[in-house]
């Protein structure tokens, strides 16, 4: 059976050996976030803490942090939540194996949200929003965050559950110009149903009637990341998955709370009101800025008895949300590609931070009477991924074609960046987007969620051999001249600091020119960068400051380069510029002095000793 609570939860994971306690006082500011990003690194359990300084409620992170625990908690139901996401991806699975489906479909039935009427856990006090946990997890954040939220609004011309929209967006709970305990900060970022249900409130002059649940059965934080199938309501989702009707009920001032979760915020949003929001530490491995973002005024802080604050932290990956994609993709399995007609995969690579690099298999079966030498499928293919939810937030898709290697593994860096560089042609097979959109966390753009794509498509018969070793004579000119082997065919090159594009654009056309009659043999791309060491030290630094650090149409160069009725190609290698720039976004660095707090708690004595 599903779990009542989060605290059932809690105890659940206790008694099995999954979760440990802090009994230690601990600060929300930082020293929280530290304890969690220390013991998921060694993956290690749940956390408990006892005592939250400055709060009465205690917190819990890391429940979702190992793949094995996520599973433990949805052990009685993720075998039926996988077939029923089979069936709204493939209804002709039922008809091919009907018997199979039975269960899960009577599962599916008594999943329908349950509206209460009376006695829902969450009546049972209220509180101020000074008075929560105010965790603070880098140290340059703009304030305290929720980062396990749950946030729920309704479609002003639909209203009621069944349209309602549940998603994951950070709020900032104070800091910046909020006033303490009325007002706080609402972040979201593009392609996400909250934008949809503000819009048309905006556009009728009405307010936007908000509800943030924190804590509850573990299903309803996963439900609010599930990228699921149009039409599939997250509650559903969440019922389904936590054997648990999702039970709610609305206020006196018609907000909707969720009678399971351990606080509800209620607040409105009223047209064209925002305050600047951030910065905040986030998951590509650098800060988002200050920028302007919808203002919630508070109504009320809703809690039940004994109520536990859920939270997580987000950084460079892998983080916790590594461990939600990965329980997300085993949920899904081949969702995405069922729904994009010749796609047999697609991967966001999280080492990169997710959105900037998207690897992907096609078919191509356009010419089946002759052999296939250049990408055709796989284009059309490649701008409908570019065109479909978040995955349209990337910068840098990679894709090839399922014919050239049946077992080749998209989650596979070197070996899907050795497949598309042993093919590529790099005088026909780069297709840009320019000025378009990116994610709203990227800051490698010109403006925030404006920026550039680009496709790498490759095909066909293995052309040449890549590098694993750099040449004993490669003797490269001045001032990218220090090189190190990243990957088969890739080297990385540091030198001078950038300084402005256009003295920098200048500074590699002339560096290219006086290049390009060196052997370059085995050798496809040249990344330049400001620590060539660390950039080609292990797969996980090559991926993240390469496409976290550049914007295709700005920062991608090419030996021999040239461009020909628009189309942009090179005769040699193509050339990244994945150097930090003046506009980038400051990295993620940890506080020494907490980290020392932090050792002194794995200490013998200490609540995380043996743990980290």
């Amino acid at each position: 059976m599903g779990y009542k609570s989060l605290r059932a939860c809690v105890d659940d994971l206790e008694q099995h050996g999954h979760l440990i306690r802090i009994k230690e006082e601990v600060d929300p500011y930082l020293e929280m976030a530290a304890i969690h990003m220390r013991v998921y690194d060694a993956q290690g359990p749940a956390l408990f803490f006892e005592n939250v300084k400055g709060s009465k409620f205690p917190a819990v992170s890391n429940l979702f942090g190992t793949l094995d625990r996520s599973r433990f908690m949805f052990r009685d139901s993720l075998d039926h939540v996988k077939k029923l996401v089979d069936v709204k991806m493939n209804p002709m699975s039922v008809l091919k194996n009907p018997f199979q489906y039975v269960g899960s479909s009577m599962v599916a039935l008594g999943a329908l949200p349950w509206k209460k009427k009376a006695g829902a856990p969450i009546l049972y006090g209220q509180t101020k929003i000074s008075e929560l946990p105010q965790i603070v997890n880098w140290p340059m954040d703009g304030g305290p965050f929720v980062t396990m939220p749950q946030v729920y609004t309704e479609d002003i011309s639909k209203p009621g559950i069944m349209n309602a929209n549940l998603g994951m967006y950070r709020i900032q709970l104070a800091g910046n110009d909020y006033i303490q305990d009325q007002e706080i900060g609402l972040h979201y970022q593009l392609h996400r149903g909250i934008g949809v249900h503000q819009t048309k409130a905006n556009q009728l002059g009405k307010p936007l009637k908000v509800s943030i649940f924190v804590g509850g059965p573990p299903s309803h934080p996963l439900s609010a990341v599930m990228p699921l199938p149009e039409g599939l309501s997250e509650m559903i989702f969440a019922g389904t998955l936590g054997n648990r009707r999702f039970r709610y009920f609305y206020d006196e001032e018609g907000f909707c709370i969720s009678a399971d979760a351990d606080f509800v915020i209620t607040g409105t949003v009223y047209p064209n009101e925002n305050k600047p929001e951030g910065p905040f530490g986030d998951h590509i491995g650098y800060y988002s800025l200050v920028h302007p973002f919808p203002l919630m005024k508070v109504h009320k802080v809703y809690h039940r008895k004994d109520p536990i604050w859920s939270f997580t932290v987000v950084g460079r990956p892998p983080q916790e949300d590594t461990s939600f994609g990965a329980l997300i993709h085993e949920i899904t399995g081949n969702a995405i590609p069922q729904q994009i007609p010749g796609l047999h995969a697609v991967h966001a690579v999280d080492p990169a931070g997710v959105h900037p690099l998207l690897f992907a298999i096609g078919s191509e079966r356009y010419t089946p009477f002759q052999k296939v030498e250049r990408p055709q499928e796989v284009l059309t293919i490649a701008n409908v991924i570019l065109g479909t939810n978040q995955l349209s937030l990337a910068k840098f898709l990679f894709i090839s074609a399922f014919e050239d290697n049946p077992k080749l593994d998209i989650h596979d860096i070197k070996g899907f960046f050795t497949h598309i560089f042993e093919r590529i042609d790099l005088t026909r097979d780069l297709h840009f987007l320019t000025n378009t959109t990116i994610d709203t966390l990227d800051y490698t753009g010109d403006g925030l969620n404006s920026g550039s794509k680009v496709t790498f498509a490759a095909v066909g018969d293995k052309k040449r051999e890549l590098i694993t070793e750099l040449p004993a004579d490669l003797d490269l000119p001045r001032p990218f001249q220090h090189a190190k082997l990243a990957l088969p065919g890739i080297i990385v090159v540091d030198g001078k600091s950038f300084s402005t594009y256009q003295e920098e654009s200048q500074a590699i056309e002339y560096w290219a020119e006086a290049a390009k009659d060196l052997n370059w043999e085995g050798i496809q791309c040249i990344v330049l960068a400001d620590d060539a060491e660390f950039v080609a030290a292990n797969e996980n630094n090559f991926v993240w400051v390469t496409f976290t650090r550049s914007n295709p149409s700005h920062d991608i160069h090419g030996i021999g380069s040239f461009t020909n009725f628009k189309h942009w190609g090179c005769t040699g290698p193509v050339i990244i510029d994945a150097r930090s720039k003046p506009h980038h976004a400051p990295d993620l660095i940890k506080d020494e002095a907490v980290e020392r707090r932090v050792d002194q708690l794995a200490a013998k004595g200490g609540s995380l000793h043996g743990i980290i």
